[in-house]
């Protein structure tokens, strides 16, 4: 879209969510000439891109840094950090439309869990995967949770997180065995080749082959290729040498279904009883996992669900399942998707607000999707300015101001700005690869920011 198709007095854009597709779309309209406010639950931008990347990908992390930061560069973006929009937040979603914002983009990702709602989940011992991935990469406030773990571990999943939070309780946990569980077999593995990598070695092979030969039948019956899954494995074992005698203590068990979680005597995780599967091929292509009545126990100290996320109901959206409710018949489509959200009761889209991101569809591909799917749902919200006039209201300048009345501090620009300086000088004063504040208290210490009632 030309820039000229819009110009004139601005437009005010509130965008609620700072992660890479908040980050990208705020991009998008403010090369558009759009007036952008981004306003982001945590102190720091980059979302997932920043808490959800294994800490150790430094490179990975700065690059994306250096992208946001050039992105929080352009003059006619507002940051807004340490801000929550929702029903229970400091801000609801009709606050910010009676301070003058012409639409909202919600890129707030998937910040509810998913559960699987079985009995035990309630132990000393089970946790989600999103708890660990945050605490590890310091987001405030998981940083301060503390885990039990044991030795054994049952982790429920066999996509990238399942594999991220492998490595992690591995290496840095203290974690003697992981074993993940997965409802359907080898073909259905939802982990990337790359992921793998980093815990390749500590697969149990000749548990794994077994394992394999064991599914082998229910794969030729679907027609599925057995030999696909080792050979990847080999591949991947090929292409990464091992740094030092890693103990093989990581193993997958196909086609079992988690029932329940069973309790030892004190209220802590003993086990996790499966039921036994078999896979059902249907029209689309795909499978479906049915329950044989054959039951087993995997014994575990401890039990993690990294079975995907889900949105956040208290942002005050109409949900369907774990996702924001869209129109399927949408106004402003962006490659025929809808970036709308829908209110079934009205039968009729809510007109101002638009989703995207992980807050469009939960739990859905890396950085580069995101930043994809924010830029496009930056392009939805467009069209639909483009139907309205201007009206030329402050929005920002009254959100400042309702802001100046809080009891808690607001990170700008200049603020993370401060912030970021010092993290480098701590790292390179303790001769750390890198450096980062765990506690919202210290951040804002840092920053020079009045703690208030804030913790």
């Amino acid at each position: 879209m030309d820039a000229s198709a819009l110009s004139g007095p601005h437009f005010n854009v509130a965008v609620i969510g700072a992660g890479p597709a908040g980050l990208f779309a705020a991009r998008e309209l403010a090369l558009q000439g759009m007036g952008v406010t981004l306003i982001n639950r945590d102190i720091k931008p980059g979302g997932l891109a920043e808490y959800g990347i294994y800490p150790y990908k430094t490179k990975m992390k700065e690059g994306l840094r250096a992208q946001f930061r050039q992105i929080l560069s352009l003059p006619n973006i507002l940051y807004i950090g340490n801000l929550t929009v929702g029903q229970t937040g400091d801000l609801s979603l009709d606050d910010l439309r009676a301070m003058g914002f012409d639409a909202l983009l919600v890129t707030v990702g998937a910040q509810g869990t998913k559960w699987l709602g079985l009995p035990g989940e309630e132990l000393s011992g089970v946790y989600h995967a999103k708890d660990l991935v945050y605490s590890y990469n310091q987001l405030p406030p998981y940083s301060e949770m503390h885990f039990q773990l044991g030795r054994r571990c049952a982790v429920i999943g066999v996509g990238n997180v399942m594999l991220d939070v492998t490595h992690w309780l591995l290496e840095e946990a203290g974690v003697d065995e992981i074993v993940a569980v997965a409802r359907r077999g080898p073909a259905e593995v939802k982990f990337d080749k790359k992921e793998l990598e980093a815990v390749v070695h500590y697969l149990d092979m000749p548990s794994m082959l077994a394992e394999l030969e064991r599914v082998r039948p229910e794969m030729l019956r679907l027609g599925q290729d057995p030999e696909q899954f080792p050979a990847i494995i080999q591949q991947v074992k090929d292409r990464v040498a091992p740094t030092r005698n890693i103990p093989n203590h990581f193993h997958i068990e196909f086609l079992a279904s988690p029932v329940r979680i069973l309790a030892g005597d004190h209220g802590q995780v003993r086990g996790l009883e499966v039921e036994e599967t078999t896979l059902t091929l249907k029209a689309d292509g795909d499978t479906s996992a049915r329950g044989l009545g054959r039951f087993r126990t995997i014994p575990a100290d401890s039990v993690i669900f990294a079975i995907g996320d889900k949105v956040d109901g208290e942002l005050g959206l109409p949900v369907e399942g774990i996702e924001f409710v869209k129109n399927p018949l949408p106004r402003f489509p962006v490659s025929e998707t809808s970036y709308e959200v829908f209110d079934r009761q009205a039968g009729q889209s809510i007109p101002d607000v638009f989703v995207a991101g992980w807050a469009r569809q939960a739990s859905t591909g890396l950085v580069g999707i995101a930043r994809r799917d924010g830029t496009n749902g930056a392009r939805a919200l467009l069209a639909y300015l483009q139907t309205l006039l201007p009206r030329g209201l402050p929005a920002a300048e009254q959100l400042r101001a309702r802001l100046a009345q809080a009891q808690k501090p607001f990170v700008l620009k200049d603020d993370l700005l401060r912030l970021e300086q010092i993290e480098h000088e701590r790292a390179a004063a303790q001769g750390l690869e890198f450096f980062k504040f765990s506690d919202n208290a210290e951040m804002l210490q840092a920053m020079g920011l009045a703690l208030s009632a804030e913790k």
